[in-house]
């Protein structure tokens, strides 16, 4: 299974990087969000895919029972989540402004209306 989840990273990143290299600004911003996609998926691959109880310790233990989660992949990924929400979020208002300014996405094009 985890070898199949790296094909899958490999081939988001491929994407990504395929869709950041195109002329449109949105395209750009897509295979941005496919990038931070695929960097949370590496970490979740890399941490390892074992199915665990939550890290909670009995009353009176000094280890946990059994196989636990680890939570700071869980963390990491919740904050590159949330970093890569408020990221899109300033893209996408930043396409707009462009785009009303300029009136087109092709980059090429934005170049030309430098003042």
């Amino acid at each position: 299974m985890e070898s199949l989840m790296a094909y899958v990273v490999g081939i988001l990143f491929a994407a990504a990087i395929y869709m950041m290299l195109r002329r449109s600004i949105v395209k750009l911003v897509i295979g941005l969000i496919m990038l931070s996609n695929a960097a949370n998926l590496l970490i979740f691959v890399v941490s390892g895919m074992t199915r665990g109880a939550p890290p909670l310790l009995p009353e009176g233990a000094d280890a946990p029972l059994g196989a636990v989660a680890d939570p700071l992949p869980q963390a990491l990924i919740l904050t590159a989540i949330v970093i890569a929400f408020g990221v899109l979020a300033f893209a996408v208002v930043l396409i707009r402004r462009a785009y009303e300014v300029v009136g087109t996405d092709d980059l090429d094009q934005m170049k030309d209306t430098d003042t």
